[in-house]
């Protein structure tokens, strides 16, 4: 009998004490914990594809290891484990889905998943955590609490979503020029679906929980961009809104500036499944309404992009290892792309991007090119104010900047 398939769940190396093991995680947060197996006990749990049954992975093992057997008992172990986590696609699974999707799915606000884990709880520890960001070295080193903010609100930010701790100096940096302007009304946030379910944009109702107290998402806005939603229903993949941190994080450094005096639209960015967006309707068509809705607000909205750049090294499946030379030419790369995002091209930058097939593993591509889309026209010329990277450690680097647009 066939053995069920491991989910699509994201997997890399980690050195533990001088062993290389091989670490699992979900991307889409059914399951918290993070799974460490041997790379024997890696090669079984990658053969789990839905069709090999215990036989068959044992003749595999065999060939793989040099005549060494692994025996029913030790698969069936694997297996049962693997399975109670939620890590296969199986009965157990589809139960533990239905019921989280349907907890989330009851809600009127998305809790703050990352608080706790990615950040502090605490509002207090919270706001000491992000005061540090924009004094510190690599930060703007200015204090925003003690500026006296001047000017319509800023058009578009660029911004990165990687987590606080590796570009918290980098978000600073952006927001700083957000507050030296007069806040908005309404913040559209194109936020990047990283598990990349089959919709061009995912939507949610929910207002978005912060340490700092919740952020109103505009509800009226959201149900006016259904409708540009002919082709697919927006909300059919919401549950990626519960995990995702794209625009959790740009929530938390709104509340962080503005408390709840910010509505928020909130828009996941999924897959466009073509080298030209301009060449997908039903894409066009959801963000010239995104547009008529910003030029609607008079000037009282800022659209944000919530959006990393490259992912390169073994982290992210790539052969080579990590040195200066290889990161010169990520940067060089990225910065021939940010030119077209300070010049107001997006296609342009969409191009740039993918004339090498986005091997780079630019994650804010629909993101960066949709929140472009939606200023066209009414934008000025950009301003690269910040462009940093940092390592990831599993072995790799992303690359992340801000981009101010009056």
């Amino acid at each position: 009998m066939p053995l069920p398939a491991i989910r699509n769940l994201d997997v890399f190396p980690v050195n533990y004490q001088g062993q290389i093991l091989v670490c699992f995680r979900d991307p889409e947060g059914y399951f918290e914990e993070q799974i460490f197996l041997t790379l024997p006990a890696y090669f079984i749990a990658a053969s789990l594809d839905g069709e090999n049954d215990i036989s068959d992975i044992q003749a595999a093992f065999s060939n793989q290891f040099e005549g060494h057997l692994v025996s029913d008992e030790e698969i069936r172990d694997l297996v049962n484990r693997l399975d109670q986590c939620g890590a296969l696609q199986s009965e157990h699974f589809e139960s533990l889905k239905e019921r989280i999707s349907g907890e989330f799915k009851r809600l009127d606000n998305r809790p703050a998943y990352l608080a706790g884990k990615s950040y502090p709880q605490d509002p207090k520890e919270l706001r000491s955590f992000l005061d540090t960001f924009f004094q510190q070295e690599k930060g703007p080193r200015e204090d925003p609490k003690k500026i006296s903010p001047d000017g319509a609100p800023l058009r578009c930010l660029i911004t990165p979503h990687i987590d606080f701790h590796r570009g918290g100096h980098s978000y600073a940096h952006g927001y700083l020029g957000f507050f030296k302007k007069k806040r908005p009304e309404v913040a559209f946030i194109f936020g990047v679906a990283h598990v990349g379910p089959p919709a061009p944009f995912i939507l949610t109702r929910k207002n978005f929980e912060t340490p700092f107290g919740l952020i109103q998402t505009d509800r009226e806005i959201v149900e006016s961009l259904e409708s540009a939603c002919e082709s697919w229903d927006p909300y059919e993949h919401e549950i990626v809104h519960r995990t995702e941190h794209s625009i959790e994080f740009q929530a938390v450094m709104l509340s962080y500036l503005y408390g709840s005096d910010v509505r928020i639209v909130p828009i996941l960015c999924g897959s466009f499944a073509a080298d030209n967006p301009e060449e997908l309707p039903e894409v066009t068509r959801f963000l010239e309404t995104c547009r008529d809705r910003v030029g609607r607000l008079n000037g009282r909205v800022t659209v944000i992009a919530g959006a990393d750049l490259a992912h390169i090294g073994p982290r992210f499946g790539d052969s080579f290892e990590i040195e200066p030379t290889v990161v010169q030419r990520m940067e060089g790369r990225d910065r021939e792309d940010l030119e077209y995002v300070t010049s107001m091209d997006p296609i342009g930058f969409y191009r740039s991007v993918m004339r090498d097939q986005n091997e780079r593993r630019v994650c804010g591509l629909n993101c960066i090119y949709s929140a472009l889309k939606t200023v066209e026209g009414t934008a000025r010329q950009g301003e690269l104010i910040h462009y940093d990277h940092a390592p990831d450690p599993a072995g790799g680097v992303v690359s992340f900047a801000n981009i101010l647009f009056s």
